[in-house]
Formats: C-alpha cells, sequence, structure tokens
C-alpha cells in the first residue's frame, strides 16, 4: 500500500539557534533511501539507489550528483532552453565533491553494487545555504536504505564574525566572516574540510574545527533516530573470503623480488617501472602454479596485494627510520625552482617547480566586460577572479581523454580562494583578472603548485597583491600510537597515508585550506601538529619566492590592457551613446576597446594599447566639449532664420551667425550665403550664459591675413538687428 503523503516520518534537530527538519515518506517512495531536508525555507531532496554489477571494477562505483533547480528561489534559467539542462554548473560540481568525499569511504569497498546519489535544491531563502544541507541529507539516506555504510557524517559551516565563531552562517553573515570553512564530521572526527580564510592564523583554524564538530552532534543523533523509525534491513555483504595459499604466495614473491628496494627509488618513473616489473613477474610466476591459475582477476588481485605490500613497508620505514620514498626526512620540502617572465606575449606568467611537480601558471587581464557572469539561485553573480587548473593527461605520461574533470573544478577552486584574498579591490584595480595553471609534470601537490604558481603569475604581471601566497600538501601516517606527519606529499604518499591536507597562505596566516581523512580519531593535537608544520614548509617555499620577484611589477605588460577612468557631464551620456547606440559602437569598433558608462558620468575605458586609449578618450570627449571665445570651429547650419543662421559647432551645441557676421560683404539675404546642412567655419566671438554667438566674417578675414578684432565693431546689437545668437546646450536643459 502507498505511503500517506500526509503521514511522513519526521525528526527534527536544533543546533545554532535553528531547526533542521529530516523527513522521509514523501516524496521519492521507490528510491532506496530519500530524505527531505529542511532548515528555515531551504530544502534539498536527496536520494539513493543502488543496482548489483558483475565483475570487480577496480574501485567503488559511485555517483554524486548535486543540482540546484531554479524554481526554488523562483527564478527561470537564465539559457536558452530556459531549462536546467546539459553540463553541472561550477557550484554544482564542487558541491558533488563536498557530498561524495566524506561519504564515499563509508561504504564497503568491495560493495557489488552501482550507488548513485542525487541531491535536488528544491527551494531556497536568502539566509541558508543548500550545500551542507545536501552533505547531512545525503548520509541519511544511505542511512535508510538498505546499503551498508559506516556512518552517518554531518555536514556543516564555520564563520567568525566579530571574533566569535557562527555554525551555519547565513550569507549576510558570511559577508562580515574572516573565515568560510565547510566540513564533515563523524560522531568522534573530522572526515572532511575546505574553505578559505582571510589571513586567519592556524589555531584559529582549528579551534573553528574543535567548535564545528561539537556543534553539528546534534545532526548525528537525529540520523540515528531517523534511522530508527523508518531505515530499512541493510542487504547482507561478507567481504570474499580470501585465498590464505596465494596471498601468502604473493607476499613472499614481492619480497623475495625486490620490492622493498623498488620503494627506495626516489624519481617517480623509474620506480613505477620497477614496481611494473614486479608485478608483471609475480603474475606470471602464479598464473603457473596450477593451484592459482584457476583464480578469477587474478591479475587485478596481484596488484592489490603488491599495492598493500608496497604500502606496509612504506609506512614503517617512515614510523621506524624517519625516511621517505625520495629519501627526504618528514619535513623537508622538495627542491623548488622558479621562473618568471616566461611567455613573450602573456600579461604575466611563471614556471614552478617542486620536485617532480612543476605548474605553469599564465595571468590574463582583461576589461569588466570579461567578468564571468554566473546564473545562481540568488541571482546573476559576476566574478571579476578566476583560475583554473588544467591537468592534461602528458603530466604524468598518459594517453586520455582531454576533458576538465571535477577534480581539476576542485582543485582550481581550491586555488582561487587561496589567492582571492591579497586581490586589490575594484576601485583600485578594475581589471578582470584569469589565472591558468597547466600542470605540465605531476608527483603530489599539483593544486598547491597552481598556488604557488598563481601568485608568481599575478606579481609578474603587476596586480598589486597584498601579499604572495604558497601552499602545501601535508600527510599522515597512523599506526596506533606511532605517528608521523609529513610536508610536501609525494603522490604515492598520498595513497598510502592517512590524510590529504593542503594549506595555503601567507606569511601572515591561511587563506585556503582543504582536508580528506581516510581514518577515524584524528585527534586536535595531531591537526595542530600538521598545521604547525605546514606553516614552516609554507615559510620556506614563500622565502624561495621571493627570491625569484619579491612585489609586483611595477607597471603593467605592454600587451596588457590600457586603462583609464574619466568624469563627463552626466546629461550627455545620451549624446556618447547615441541612437541605437550608434556613436558608441562607432567608439568600440573603431579602437577596439571596451567602454564601460556608469549614469553618474564616470566613463571606464578599457583599451589594447596606449594609442587607442587615446583616441577612444579624444572620441568621447568630443562630446562633452564646451565652447570658448576666440576659438574657431568646423560648424553645420541646422536652422536659416530672418537675422541668420543657427550653426551646431559641437555636440549639443548651437550658435547664432548673425546676418552681419556671414560675410565680409553685406549681405541682403541669408540664402544668398548659406544653405540647411552646409558646413562652414566660424569663431565663437561672445558667450553670455548658454547663448553664443559666432561669425564667419571673421574667419575669413583672417584667412585674408587681417585681424578680426581690430576691425570696428557696431556698439548696439540692436542696431545689427536684434539681440545675440542665443546657443542651445540640449544636454544642459
Amino acid at each position: 500500500m502507498a505511503l500517506d503523503i500526509f503521514s511522513p516520518t519526521r525528526v527534527r534537530a536544533h543546533l545554532g539557534g535553528k531547526e533542521i527538519l529530516f523527513e522521509s515518506g514523501r516524496l521519492a517512495n521507490q528510491a532506496d533511501g530519500a530524505v527531505w531536508i529542511q532548515c528555515g525555507g531551504t530544502v534539498v531532496l536527496v536520494t539513493v539507489c543502488s543496482q548489483p554489477i558483475e565483475g570487480d571494477r577496480g574501485f567503488f562505483p559511485l555517483t554524486v550528483e548535486y543540482s540546484e533547480r531554479m524554481y526554488a528561489a523562483g527564478r527561470i534559467p537564465g539559457s536558452f532552453f530556459r531549462r536546467e539542462i546539459g553540463r553541472p554548473s561550477e557550484r554544482e560540481t564542487l558541491v558533488s565533491r563536498l557530498i561524495d568525499r566524506p561519504i564515499r569511504p563509508l561504504f564497503p569497498k568491495t560493495l557489488p553494487r552501482e550507488v548513485q546519489v542525487l541531491a535536488n535544491v528544491i527551494s531556497a531563502d536568502p539566509e541558508n545555504e543548500s550545500d551542507v544541507l545536501a552533505v547531512t541529507g545525503a548520509s541519511a539516506a544511505v542511512l535508510i536504505s538498505s546499503l551498508p555504510f559506516d556512518g552517518p557524517v554531518a555536514g556543516g559551516r564555520v564563520g567568525r564574525v566579530n571574533g566569535k565563531f557562527v555554525l551555519n552562517p547565513t550569507f549576510e553573515q558570511q559577508k562580515k566572516s574572516d573565515l568560510n570553512i565547510v566540513f564533515a564530521a563523524s560522531r568522534d572526527a573530522l572526515t572532511m574540510v575546505e574553505g578559505e580564510a582571510h589571513f586567519v592564523p592556524e589555531d584559529v583554524i582549528i579551534d573553528a574545527l574543535d567548535f564545528g564538530r561539537s556543534a553539528i552532534q546534534p545532526l548525528i543523533d537525529a540520523q540515528l533516530e531517523f534511522a530508527g523509525l523508518c531505515g530499512k534491513e541493510k542487504i547482507p555483504f561478507e567481504p570474499a573470503p580470501e585465498n590464505q595459499e596465494l596471498l601468502a604466495r604473493i607476499t613472499s614473491l614481492a619480497n623475495e623480488l625486490g620490492v622493498a628496494e623498488a620503494m627506495r627509488i626516489p624519481e617517480k618513473l623509474p620506480r613505477a617501472k620497477a614496481r611494473k616489473e614486479i608485478r608483471e613477474k609475480i603474475l606470471a610466476l602464479v598464473s603457473e602454479d596450477a593451484a592459482f591459475s584457476e583464480e578469477s582477476n587474478l591479475a587485478s588481485y596481484v596488484s592489490d596485494v603488491v599495492s598493500d605490500v608496497e604500502k606496509h613497508i612504506v609506512r614503517d620505514r617512515i614510523l621506524n627510520e624517519g625516511v621517505r620514498i625520495d629519501g627526504r626526512d618528514t619535513k623537508t620540502v622538495r627542491p623548488i625552482q622558479i621562473e618568471t617572465s616566461v611567455l613573450p606575449r602573456a600579461h604575466g606568467s611563471a614556471i614552478f617547480r617542486r620536485g617532480e611537480t612543476k605548474a605553469l601558471a599564465v595571468t590574463t587581464l582583461g576589461s569588466t566586460a570579461d567578468e564571468q557572469k554566473v546564473d545562481s539561485l540568488v541571482g546573476d553573480i559576476s566574478k571579476r577572479f578566476m583560475l583554473h587548473y588544467n591537468f592534461p593527461p602528458f603530466s604524468v605520461g598518459e594517453v586520455k581523454p582531454v576533458r576538465v574533470s571535477r577534480r581539476e573544478i576542485g582543485h582550481g577552486a581550491l586555488a582561487e580562494k587561496s589567492l582571492r584574498p591579497t586581490l586589490p579591490d575594484e576601485e583600485t584595480f578594475p581589471f578582470t583578472v584569469r589565472v591558468v595553471s597547466e600542470t605540465v609534470e605531476s608527483n603530489g601537490s599539483s593544486s598547491m603548485a597552481a598556488v604557488c604558481g598563481g601568485s608568481l603569475a599575478l606579481m609578474d604581471a603587476g596586480v598589486p597583491v597584498s601579499a604572495p601566497i604558497a601552499g602545501v600538501a601535508m600527510g599522515l601516517i597512523k599506526e596506533g600510537e606511532r605517528i608521523a606527519v609529513l610536508t610536501d606529499i609525494l603522490g604515492d604518499e598520498d595513497a598510502l597515508g592517512d590524510m590529504d591536507f593542503k594549506i595555503a597562505g601567507s606569511a601572515e596566516g591561511v587563506t585556503g585550506i582543504q582536508m580528506d581523512i581516510k581514518i577515524t580519531g584524528l585527534t586536535t593535537d595531531i591537526m595542530r601538529e600538521a598545521m604547525r608544520e605546514a606553516r614552516e614548509g609554507r615559510l620556506f617555499i614563500l622565502g624561495e619566492m621571493q627570491k625569484a620577484i619579491d612585489k609586483p611589477r611595477e607597471e603593467l605588460s605592454r600587451y596588457a590592457p590600457q586603462h583609464l577612468e574619466i568624469d563627463v557631464n552626466p546629461d550627455i551620456i545620451r549624446l556618447i551613446i547615441g541612437p541605437g547606440g550608434k556613436n558608441i559602437k562607432n567608439i568600440t569598433q573603431t579602437t577596439g576597446a571596451s567602454v564601460d558608462i556608469d549614469d553618474s558620468g564616470r566613463i571606464s575605458i578599457f583599451a589594447p594599447t596606449k594609442e587607442a586609449l587615446q583616441q577612444t578618450c579624444q572620441m568621447i570627449t568630443y562630446y562633452d566639449q564646451h565652447p570658448e571665445v576666440g576659438k574657431n570651429y568646423n560648424a553645420k547650419v541646422r536652422k536659416i532664420i530672418d537675422i541668420g543662421a543657427i550653426v551646431e559647432i559641437l555636440p549639443n551645441v548651437e550658435a547664432l551667425v548673425h546676418i552681419s557676421q556671414l560675410d565680409v560683404s553685406r549681405v541682403q539675404k541669408v540664402e544668398d550665403v548659406v544653405k540647411l546642412g552646409d558646413d562652414m567655419r566660424v569663431k565663437v566671438i561672445e558667450i553670455v550664459g548658454d547663448r553664443v554667438r559666432a561669425s564667419r566674417k571673421a574667419v575669413l578675414l583672417e584667412d585674408q591675413g587681417q585681424s578680426w578684432e581690430q576691425q570696428p565693431q557696431r556698439k548696439s546689437r540692436d542696431k545689427e538687428g536684434g539681440r545675440p545668437g542665443r546657443g542651445r546646450d540640449r544636454g544642459n536643459r
């Protein structure tokens, strides 16, 4: 019988002065697990479904998708099709990663099912963020499903406003906060951290995480209660029993064939080659043994067992001897090399090498027209700083399709957060800034190379950053009470370690942080030690960066856009724009410049060259000129009247040329000298208020070599046939 939509199962939790509602039974009842999670007016519907798979794919097939429905905020999508289609936005991708990272390790690694978690934001208010709700909702949905799951976990956000920590701050509070950290935690430990800070000391970061983990415990309690009320019976799952004889045989062969020696080879590619050869020899030997030749997935099993042997050898060596794969101790940063201004036409560029990881970072400056426009639940957002991280397959010697992966988007976002606090405000530096970090070689911590290289490229471009930023990745080896914190981890150390902790910042404090934990029981003391050693490593890297470039360049590259801001009379903006934008289009097409006009009369010009900037400025100020007595102008006849001609001498400025001033000889009729639309050269002879009088006669006399001022002037304007010509400044009317 179908469930009654008016009688769903509900559990409420209270934290940070807010109520979090967990609900199931009203929607998506054909999913294996479905949770409506709500805070205020923000609602996320999270579902989980699974299906059996055959064979071992070598990884756990979990897919997590987070999607924001525009109707949630009463908006219609801005895309051509007016629906949420196509590839997910950057925010949706980043939140999908936030959900995936804490829940993936809680599934059995060899669970023979493909699992899909979908989180859809179906209502959004202007105060409560949906991302942390989605993390908690995903945990709850899996917890009440039939899938085995070592949860729950809960998500939260910590801010600091006026020196006080705030749990799940509102959007307005986030604007005032000097840190913004999203995290996930279980009952006993943090499992995921991602965030940014404004040069916040390391101890404050640790205190913030301690505060957050303690504060979200009601969400853990609520999920357990929720699962007790509506949770399904779990699918029976027992890992397949291992063939102990085969396991012992592979382990013995690995030791005999020199796995320990292979894991002492410091260079990545020779080490990988030696490891591959050992695996191939072991596979050939066990395949020849009749006792093992019929085992399914033998090649995969050999690889897994040898990896476990390698992991044990390296971890034991680090804990017992303090020596790592490449021969370093636990605190030493790999050798660093830096070169700036490597690309002749780029606005700023740098190569940053740390060990076998190398990044080419490039800075490009643009105008405000180059800002990224993002369609979001809170409205259209403009980004004037972007950092894009690329990880082409050649960087690790592989052949793969070239595409932007979730990992690349995530690493780029972390580097962007880390560098953003150093950028000048828009008033000081109105350029749009894009940094691209090309990972050209990789052996661990390429995201932190993007931070270091990006900071160098910004300074090389002349962007007046407040401080250089460096980043370092930390690892952890923990066996019982034995602990080793590793500074600047290799790729292999990331794979065999218990923590990946990336920390970026200046000498003053932290600006970016990301952490994934593979074990439980990570104490605050361990985190403090990791942060302290990360600071030492960061200061070393900053010192090496300072040797290459100690401050931003004094001038922008000659290939960078040229910028100038001018003020004009707001009343003539319509003239600059012209009918249907005709005038401004002509200016931008002629000069190649980008022109932004504010209603206040402030005009911002971005031009490709200094010459183009000067030409653009002249074309704009042409519409904001004021007549001067004694100056000659090219005029056009706009109107014929009995006493003379009304001519336009400047945009929006007209003058009267009295009939007596049309020629050096007496003129009987105005039409005898000029006609409507004629061009003539005139001199301004008088300005009274907004009335301007001009003379063609004066110009003709000057052309004959006579001084107009010496000619006898009539003493009475009335005898000339009336008052002075009325100049019309239409923009001032």
